[in-house]
């Protein structure tokens, strides 16, 4: 015979246990139905903010239980670096030089990583990218940029610089990016603050 005397404290466990299950299932309901991924080739104009506004919400929700990585107050990681393209014809493979090699943790394909970069066109030095004036580092996965930075950054360790000369078709290729014409090469100095 089944007995159906239950105490209150299993009733109120029972209870809880709907209820948790109850808010799961909401929770799991409620996610957006759109993408905010960018295939490198595809790009519009409206990418750049889809990229920026992820860098943003990233960059105020870290992943980890420790602070995000901030623009130092001193030393040479401090100051805004002058970038000026080289001269000559753009490179057809990526180029990297490190100006500054760093001593912290290394980046790894596919890590998430903090950085502070400024970014010209090679063709006329017009700077389109700038994380100083904005005063707040880029918090973004490798994984999901374009292929001079997934394949730049890689390598550095944390305190290095490293300057990045971006063939157009590693960079935003054919489409171009907002203020990226189609098929421009582009120079990258980049920060590495955190990984």
């Amino acid at each position: 015979m089944t007995n159906f005397n239950t105490s209150p404290s299993t009733i109120r466990r029972s209870f809880l246990a709907a209820g948790a299950l109850g808010a799961a299932i909401l929770i799991a309901g409620c996610g957006s139905g759109g993408s905010s991924t960018i295939t490198v080739g595809n790009e519009n104009s409206a990418d750049s903010s889809l990229i920026h506004a992820g860098e943003k919400a990233t960059a105020s929700t870290p992943s980890s239980t420790t602070a995000p990585a901030k623009t130092p107050t001193s030393g040479p990681l401090s100051k805004e670096p002058k970038v000026t393209p080289p001269s000559g014809p753009a490179p057809t493979k990526l180029e990297t030089k490190d100006l500054i090699v760093g001593t912290g943790a290394e980046a790894k394909p596919g890590d998430t990583v903090t950085v502070n970069d400024v970014g010209i066109l090679y063709a006329n030095g017009k700077q389109f990218e700038n994380t100083f004036e904005r005063k707040e580092p880029s918090t973004f996965a490798l994984s999901g940029l374009i292929p001079g930075f997934s394949k730049g950054i890689p390598g550095m360790k944390v305190g290095g610089r490293r300057e990045l000369i971006i063939p157009a078709a590693l960079g935003y290729g054919k489409a171009g990016s907002g203020k990226i014409p189609p098929n421009s090469p582009l120079v990258f100095v980049v920060d590495l603050l955190g990984v």
